[in-house]
C-alpha cells in the first residue's frame, strides 16, 4: 500500500503506536465505564445514608417543626416530602429492580429491621447541573462541617432515574425522599490522563529504543550487500549480537569469502592463459618472418598483431578486477594532462575543460586505465575527446565528449560487455578488442562509482565517469 512507510523500522513503529494508541483508548472507555457506574454506586451509599441520618434528626421532632425542617433540608440532589404514602410506578427493567433492591438493602441496614421502607426506581425529567453548596448539604450542617459555597465537583442528575424511598415513622408518618442519582463529574479524569499520557510516551520511547535495536543488523546487513558490489574484498562483518545476527552474519562473511575465492581463481586462471599466450604468439611472429610471399606474411603478422593486443587488453581487464593496488591520494588533473600527452602524440585531438580541486584517494595505475580506455574510445570512433572536470565536496566528475556519430540507444549499455563490439564502427581494422569500455567500467564500480555513456546532441557520444569523495573512494 502506498500508505504505508517505506521503511521497516517506520512500519513496526506505526503498528505498536497505533496499537499502544488503541490499547489507552479502550482502557480509558473501559475506565470511564467503570468509573461511571462507582460513581453511581457510591452515590447511592451516601443518599442511603444521608437518608438515614435525616430520620434519625427527624424523628424526634413535633409535626410543625418536622415541616420546618423538610423545608429547609429538601434540595437537590434530595428532594423530601411529608405526604401520605403513595404508590410509585417501578420501571420494570431488570437492572431498575436489582438498583431498587440494592437501595433498599442499604437502608434498611442504615435504619433498622423494624421500620417500614419501600424503594422505587422511576422516571424523573433531567436536571440542570449543581455544585453542592451549604443549603444544599443539610447533613453538613447537621454535623457542623463548614464547606465552600461554590465547593465540590459539578454534578449533574443522570436523566430518567431517580430512587424514591417512602420511610415509615414510629408516629405513623410517611417520609418521602427522592434522591436524584448523578451521572457522572463533568470534569476531565486529569490526573488518569497525564498518567495514560505518560505510558503511552514511555512506552514509545522504549518501543523506538526496541524497533532500533532491532532493525540496525538489517541496515548493517543491507550496507554490506550494497558495499560488496563495489568492493569484494570489504572488511568482514562483525558476527557478535543476538543468535540470528550471528548466524546472518557468518553466513554473509561465508558468501563473501567465496565469491572472493571464485573471482580471484578466474582471475589467476585467465591471466595466466593470457600470459601463456605471449610465448607461441612471439615464437609464431618470428616463424612468420621466415614466409617468403609479403602478402601471407603481412596477414600473419597482422592476425598475431591482433591477438597480441587481445591477450595484453585481457591481462588489462584481469588487472582491473583484482584490486590488488595500493589506495593513495592522486592528482587528477596531472592523470589527464599526461593521457592528454600520450594521445597527442599519436596525433589525437584532445582538450580540457576545468580542474580537481584536491586530490582523489584511490589507485593511480587504475584510474589512468579508466580514464585512458574512454579517451582512446573517443578519439579512436569520434575523432576528437573533449575533457570536461566538474569536483564537488561529494562528487568528481569527468565527462568526455567525442565528435562521432553516436551509437543505437539500444548499444548505450551493451557496449560495456567484454568483448562486445559495433558492426557498425568497431570492426577488426581498427584494431579494438570490446574491452576497453569494460575494463573502465569496472575500475569505476571498484572505487564506489559509475560509468555511462549517452549520446549527446547534436551528434557524438557522451561518456560520464562519477566517483564519489564521501568516503574518499576506495578502502585498502
Amino acid at each position: 500500500m502506498r500508505l504505508l512507510p517505506r521503511t521497516l523500522f517506520s512500519r513496526l513503529v506505526l503498528v505498536l503506536t497505533v496499537g499502544l494508541a488503541l490499547a489507552q483508548v479502550l482502557s480509558l472507555a473501559i475506565h470511564a465505564h467503570e468509573r461511571g457506574r462507582l460513581l453511581v454506586e457510591a452515590s447511592g451509599f451516601q443518599s442511603a445514608q444521608r437518608i438515614a441520618d435525616l430520620v434519625t434528626v427527624l424523628e424526634p421532632l413535633a409535626p410543625a417543626e418536622r415541616g420546618k425542617m423538610v423545608a429547609i433540608l429538601s434540595a437537590p440532589p434530595l428532594l423530601i416530602s411529608l405526604a401520605p404514602q403513595r404508590t410509585v410506578a417501578q420501571k420494570n427493567d431488570a437492572e431498575s429492580r436489582a438498583r431498587a433492591e440494592l437501595f433498599k438493602a442499604m437502608l434498611a441496614r442504615q435504619l433498622g429491621s423494624e421500620r417500614t421502607v419501600s424503594v422505587a426506581v422511576t422516571e424523573a425529567p433531567p436536571g440542570r447541573p449543581f455544585r453542592p453548596r451549604l443549603r444544599d448539604s443539610g447533613m453538613g450542617a447537621l454535623h457542623g462541617h463548614s464547606m465552600p459555597m461554590d465547593a465540590g465537583p459539578r454534578l449533574a442528575w443522570q436523566p430518567g432515574l431517580s430512587f424514591v424511598a417512602q420511610v415509615g415513622m414510629r408516629d405513623g408518618t410517611t417520609i418521602t425522599f427522592d434522591a436524584r442519582q448523578p451521572a457522572e463529574t463533568l470534569t476531565w479524569p486529569y490526573r488518569l490522563l497525564g498518567s495514560l499520557a505518560i505510558l503511552f510516551a514511555a512506552v514509545v520511547v522504549l518501543s523506538l529504543v526496541a524497533v532500533r535495536w532491532t532493525t540496525r543488523p538489517l541496515k548493517t546487513l543491507a550496507d554490506a550487500a550494497e558495499e560488496l558490489g563495489r568492493n569484494i574484498n570489504r572488511s568482514p562483518l562483525d558476527e557478535s549480537g543476538p543468535a540470528e545476527v550471528q548466524r546472518a552474519a557468518h553466513a554473509f562473511n561465508t558468501m563473501q569469502a567465496q565469491l572472493v575465492g571464485y573471482v580471484r581463481q578466474r582471475t589467476q586462471l585467465l591471466a595466466a592463459m593470457s600470459h601463456d599466450l605471449k610465448t607461441p604468439i612471439t615464437r609464431l611472429r618470428l616463424r612468420a618472418e621466415l614466409i617468403d610471399d609479403p602478402a601471407v606474411r603481412s596477414k600473419i603478422a597482422k592476425d598475431l598483431a591482433e591477438m597480441e593486443t587481445l591477450v595484453s587488453r585481457t591481462l588489462d581487464f584481469m588487472r582491473g578486477v583484482a584490486n590488488d593496488e595500493p589506495v593513495q591520494p592522486v592528482d587528477v588533473n596531472a592523470l589527464i594532462e599526461s593521457i592528454q600527452a600520450d594521445i597527442q602524440e599519436t596525433g589525437g585531438r584532445v582538450d580540457i575543460e576545468g580542474r580537481a580541486r584536491a586530490p582523489y584517494r584511490g589507485r593511480p595505475q587504475a584510474l589512468k586505465r579508466c580514464i585512458g580506455n574512454v579517451v582512446e574510445n573517443a578519439v579512436k570512433y569520434g575523432s576528437a575527446a573533449h575533457i570536461v572536470v566538474e569536483d564537488a565536496s561529494e562528487l568528481l566528475q569527468i565527462r568526455v565528449v567525442d565528435e562521432g556519430p553516436g551509437i543505437p540507444p539500444s548499444a548505450l549499455e551493451r557496449v560495456f560487455e567484454p568483448f562486445y563490439r559495433l558492426d557498425e564502427s568497431r570492426s577488426r581494422d581498427t584494431g579494438g578488442t570490446g574491452l576497453g569500455l569494460s575494463i573502465a567500467r569496472s575500475v569505476a564500480e571498484n572505487h564506489g562509482g559509475t560509468l555511462t555513456v549517452r549520446n549527446s546532441a547534436p551528434r557524438g557520444l557522451e561518456a560520464i565517469l562519477k566517483l564519489p569523495r564521501l568516503g574518499e573512494g576506495v578502502r585498502n
